[in-house]
């Protein structure tokens, strides 16, 4: 059983009274029990504690065994860009709206984490994406995403034309709004408003889902993922090209630049209470069914 001597919380990068509340009886709790905490700046911040208990997201990753994230699924997505490439697990306390990620309510943060630290929890490994945009000028820029990395228009009312390749090998070419390369993760986010399908957290596959296509042929496809990805932006479009990891890191294009995107080396991990059921997730957060299920039915 792992020892979770040493607790990092990230929180909330807004001030609200709900998450003020929640960091702080988050920090009785953890003292109660014996954990040594430390906070990220904002949250640090927000419960005025000392210096010597803030830590930059580096240091987090040397010096805590649990990282445990107050906020929505987009504050856990900050915290897993934070923690890539670690084995640091990650456990979610809901403040979000949909919270696919995060899954302990404030109301529950005692019992929940009372089973987690004493070693009753599942967890999942998660997936993530690495894209390195080339910019024929020496070092290329790169970032890391848990939901997807989006190549998407900006600053235009026109669609942009793409080239996507897959293993170095030509699949087709687009005019549309954009296209979204995505995890299984990320399956029920963006991707999900693009008609994409949704994918199991386990499966070992990435999406790609053309946002707005300006041909009904062009639909999402699922690919193998150890597969590498290639997008190429035609034309003279770059200037109004962005991309996007997890909606909240962009890097902009110049002329001849690529975009290559694959599977991330090493998987996020995250704990969830014993219980959880990933269709149960989809069923209580889509809003599937009205009625529980009956041998009668059928």
């Amino acid at each position: 059983m792992r020892e979770f001597d040493s607790v990092g919380v990230i929180g909330k990068r807004n001030e609200t009274p709900e998450c003020k509340a929640t960091l702080t009886r988050l920090l009785a709790y953890l003292v109660s029990r014996q954990r040594e905490v430390y906070f990220d700046a904002p949250s640090g911040r927000m419960l005025g504690q000392p210096r010597e208990r803030v830590l930059a997201p580096e240091a987090m990753r040397e010096r805590c065994s649990l990282v445990i994230v107050v906020g929505g699924d987009g504050t856990l997505l900050h915290a897993a860009r934070a923690m890539a490439g670690s084995k640091l697990p990650l456990v979610g306390i809901n403040l979000g709206r949909l919270g696919f990620l995060v899954d302990i309510s404030p109301g529950e943060i005692e019992s929940g984490l009372d089973a987690i630290l004493s070693g009753e929890y599942t967890e999942e490994p998660r997936c993530m994406l690495a894209a390195t945009v080339t910019n024929g000028r020496g070092r290329p820029d790169a970032c890391v995403a848990l939901n997807d990395v989006v190549v998407y228009k900006w600053n235009t009312a026109r669609m942009i034309d793409l080239e996507t390749y897959i293993d170095g090998t030509f699949v087709n070419a687009q005019r549309s709004d954009g296209i979204i390369v995505s995890t299984p993760t990320g399956s029920t986010a963006y991707a999900l408003s693009g008609d994409g399908p949704l994918l199991h957290p386990s499966l070992d596959a990435l999406l790609l889902v053309p946002i707005c296509p300006h041909t009904l042929s062009n639909r999402p496809l699922a690919v193998g993922g150890g597969s590498r990805i290639e997008i190429r932006v035609c034309g003279l479009d770059h200037g109004n090209v962005r991309v996007a990891c997890d909606g909240q890191t962009n890097l902009s294009l110049e002329r001849d630049s690529r975009v290559y995107i694959e599977k991330a080396a090493g998987a996020l991990s995250l704990l969830h209470p014993k219980g959880y059921e990933y269709y149960e997730i989809l069923r209580a957060k889509l809003g599937w069914g009205g009625h529980l299920p009956s041998s009668s039915r059928c």
